[in-house]
């Protein structure tokens, strides 16, 4: 059997390795074992973390519009509750939006809801 060499071989994986884990602290960006440790892991928290942004989106919507409405003298659970009731179809990202940068228009909806 012919003798193989890897020289590039070894080198483009390396390179590609040491790659995603440039900018971390200590070994984990030039040594082989810990960075594969490293990215392994990275890797695995941002899959984790795209996941949770999307939760915490969600809740930071819930607080804006829980915080407008509650101003307005009605609770967050009862305003969605009479959205639903009333068949009107806004999502939470829609309504906190409103409720930050267009407050004539969430107040509308708000006693539009009341009614």
């Amino acid at each position: 059997m012919p003798r193989v060499k890897r020289g590039t071989t070894h080198v483009k994986r390396r390179r590609k390795l040491l790659s995603k884990t440039k900018g971390f602290k200590w070994g984990r960006k030039n040594l082989m074992r810990q960075a594969s440790e490293a990215a392994v892991k990275a890797g695995h928290h941002a899959f984790v973390d795209r996941r949770k942004k999307k939760r915490t989106t969600r809740a930071l919507w819930q607080i804006k519009i829980g915080a407008f409405v509650r101003e307005k003298g009605m609770s967050y659970s009862k305003f969605i509750h009479a959205l639903k009731v009333n068949k009107i179809e806004l999502d939470r990202k829609v309504l906190a939006d409103l409720a930050e940068n267009n407050k004539k228009v969430m107040s509308a909806v708000l006693e539009d809801v009341k009614k």
